[in-house]
């Protein structure tokens, strides 16, 4: 008898232990570099299943900006047998929508799911993959750049020509600019070690630089901000993370928000619902963040309309 009860709790304790490991829910993460806005894109993800009450074990991947590693990262995370995919960023989320085909892939801070061949439509994805788009309003922030700088004719641009989302979000600020008779000078990069000479090709061809949201560029995002230092050139960035980091200002998305946002987009793909269902869905407050300290260096005096509207000042 005793011998009995022995086995029955044993039994009942793996039979709790199995239960416990069947609900923890395992997500693998691929992010195609490490840069201040991604990072915090990919905490609010987590602390938003957190906070959710999902329990996860998450298994970060990072490219660090190697294309031949993204795609050996979506090898990896097949082998992982995940029960999601998170893809930060538009090269890892196109990586996925190849390889992987019968696990969910949930995206964030991609520019333009349509034009990356991730997604049929932004309301109905109809496939595997749905996410988050981190499309800046490019019309706000040519203003924002006019309302500061009412005189500036040209704008400089620094972007990687491969990365799909930066190709777009370039198109856009074009169309943006012309009501504004505003010329685009555009400099390309293919890696992050050309950032420097491609900023310092824009010096004396215009009267302030806007960065879009191009990975490659903003992982070397110092090395402009010496640039334009240096040359008294106004930097302005499509990304609040950027701001702290040397940019006169931006006015943008908070991507740990969107992270947050992502995850309840998550928590219904864990609870059953198709990606082919969920609309990809976009952040809509945006907030004016300066860098009164940069500003300075870079010879630009803010107007105090302005100042009054930021949300956090750097000074």
């Amino acid at each position: 008898m005793k011998r009995f009860l022995v086995l029955s709790l044993a039994a009942a304790m793996l039979f709790a232990a199995s239960a416990a490991l069947a609900q923890t829910k395992v997500i693998s993460i691929t992010q195609i570099v490490e840069h201040p806005a991604l990072d915090n894109a990919r905490k609010g993800f987590m602390d938003g299943l957190k906070e959710a009450g999902v329990d996860a074990k998450f298994n970060v991947h990072i490219a660090q900006g190697n294309s031949a590693t993204n795609v050996q990262i979506a090898g990896q995370m097949l082998d992982e047998k995940p029960n999601l995919v998170l893809a930060i960023a538009t090269p890892g989320a196109q990586v996925c929508a190849q390889k992987i085909k019968d696990i969910p892939v949930l995206f964030t801070a991609v520019s333009d799911p349509v034009g990356a061949g991730l997604v049929k439509s932004m309301q109905a994805p109809g496939g595997n993959l749905t996410g988050m788009t981190d499309m800046p309003p490019v019309d706000k922030q040519i203003e924002l750049i006019k309302t500061i700088l009412p005189k500036t004719a040209t704008v400089g641009i620094v972007y990687n020509a491969g990365e799909a989302n930066s190709v777009s979000q370039v198109n856009a600020v074009k169309a943006a600019a012309a009501p504004l008779n505003i010329k685009i000078v555009e400099a390309t990069v293919a890696n992050s070690g050309g950032v420097y000479q491609a900023a310092k090709s824009l010096v004396g061809k215009c009267d302030a630089v806007y960065i879009p949201l191009d990975n490659t560029v903003v992982s070397a995002f110092e090395s402009l901000v010496k640039v334009c230092d240096e040359n008294k050139l106004p930097l302005f960035s499509s990304d609040n993370e950027s701001v702290g980091k040397g940019a006169i200002a931006a006015l943008a998305v908070d991507y740990y928000a969107m992270g947050k946002q992502t995850a309840a987009m998550g928590k219904k793909i864990l609870d059953g619902a198709k990606p082919a269902d969920l609309p990809v869905e976009s952040l809509k407050n945006l907030d004016i963040h300066l860098n009164l300290k940069a500003a300075k260096a870079q010879g630009v005096t803010i107007p105090e309309a302005v100042v009054a509207k930021a949300v956090k000042k750097f000074e």
